[in-house]
């Protein structure tokens, strides 16, 4: 025996079948069209090895000593010529000496030399530390009455341990402290 389905439970169950694939139509096109997260952005480190690094770091040093000693006390608008160069307190505490110099009328002669320059360490979290030998027996700061106000105890020839940190993807001077070297002396 064969059940006859009436013409309203037919229609009805078309209409039941078709809402149910446009719900599932439309519930597609929705997770199709809506926003997936966006991946995060995995960090690259900016250099390959340690060896790339170093001379970063060294290429930095040498463009901001060339900068450095281009200078001028008297004029503050040469201090920023060190800018691109220097970050954090390292910058903050150049800018105050290089003020305070300035008021206080004092000039600058001679440049500070690199005679050597050398990679210590680097790390994943993009900071390089690197020591130099700077000879500074060329330079000088004199006060307005022409005295030296360097110290007769400076050496002429010290080393510096340089912290280079990576700031807005560019590498900058933020620290050097004065060691003790036995292979940097004059």
């Amino acid at each position: 025996m064969t059940m006859m389905t009436s013409p309203a439970k037919t229609t009805l169950r078309l209409r039941t079948a078709a809402a149910l694939t446009c719900a599932g139509i439309t519930l597609a096109m929705l997770a199709g069209c809506s926003p997936q997260p966006e991946p995060s952005p995995t960090e690259t480190p900016l250099f390959a090895s340690e060896e790339e690094a170093f001379a970063a770091a060294e290429e930095t040093y040498r463009a901001y000593m060339t900068a450095y000693n281009s200078i001028d006390i008297q004029d503050p608008t040469t201090f920023e010529a060190t800018r691109e160069f220097v970050g954090g307190d390292f910058a903050t505490e150049e800018r105050k000496t290089l003020s305070r110099f300035h008021a206080e009328g004092y000039t600058r002669t001679g440049s500070t030399h690199i005679l050597d320059f050398s990679g210590e360490t680097y790390t994943e979290a993009e900071a390089v530390v690197a020591r130099t030998c700077n000879d500074v027996s060329e330079t000088d700061f004199v006060s307005t009455d022409g005295n030296s106000i360097v110290s007769s105890e400076r050496q002429d020839v010290y080393a510096l341990d340089l912290t280079f940190t990576v700031q807005a993807s560019t590498l900058r001077l933020t620290d050097a402290v004065a060691v003790e070297d036995p292979t940097c002396a004059p």
